[in-house]
């Protein structure tokens, strides 16, 4: 019989009915309501998007998740060249004054973000060795960042998507996804997270 402690390392299997059902319902704990499986190849990574966040975003140069402590939009296309596999987690909520920094966005943000990290950490422990996430939204884990300083969380540290140089509106029209910009304060939006398998 198999020694239960020895995790069987996964190899371009894709993902079982199974697994992927225990993932959506983690993904429901954690506001993500669907997954679409899809090749990594699909993922649109663009030179303006890294602009975006430099010249659009007051989290650029004070956040661990975020540019210029994120790989740029080259390195960002090496390391998915290394993937066969990618899950698109969709999370949606509706909140008055959603664009604003305020402590119901961030928790918004932390529980996402967390619930990100579970799955990442499920699909390891399936033996999907090189599963890594990439976040929606910047970092909320902690109400101001230590950048530069160490981590306060290393091991939940991760790239925001949009900090690895991917246009999701793009990576979303390749997938044939429809989504659409929220214009008012009662508006739904979605947030959408990504982590990438072998």
């Amino acid at each position: 019989m198999p020694d239960p402690r020895i995790v069987p390392f996964k190899k371009k299997k894709g993902i079982s009915d199974d697994l992927f059902q225990r993932l959506l319902e983690k993904g429901k704990d954690h506001d993500i309501s669907t997954i679409y499986p899809f090749d990594p190849v699909k993922i649109v990574i663009a030179e303006w998007v890294n602009l975006k966040c430099r010249y659009g975003c007051t989290r650029y140069n004070t956040n661990w998740s975020c540019p210029p402590a994120t790989p740029g939009p080259e390195q960002a296309q090496r390391i998915i060249s290394e993937y066969s596999l990618a899950l698109m987690l969709v999370g949606s909520k509706n909140y008055q004054n959603f664009c604003l920094e305020n402590t119901k966005k961030r928790a918004v943000q932390v529980r996402c973000w967390k619930g990100t990290i579970v799955m990442e950490r499920m699909l390891f422990l399936a033996g999907y060795y090189k599963a890594f996430s990439l976040v929606g939204e910047c970092c909320g884990l902690c109400k101001q960042c230590s950048f530069p300083k160490d981590c306060r969380f290393p091991q939940e540290k991760r790239p925001a998507v949009e900090s690895f140089s991917i246009d999701v509106i793009g990576t979303l029209h390749n997938l044939r996804l429809a989504t659409q910009i929220a214009l008012n304060k009662t508006d739904t939006f979605n947030y959408y997270g990504i982590i990438l398998l072998e």
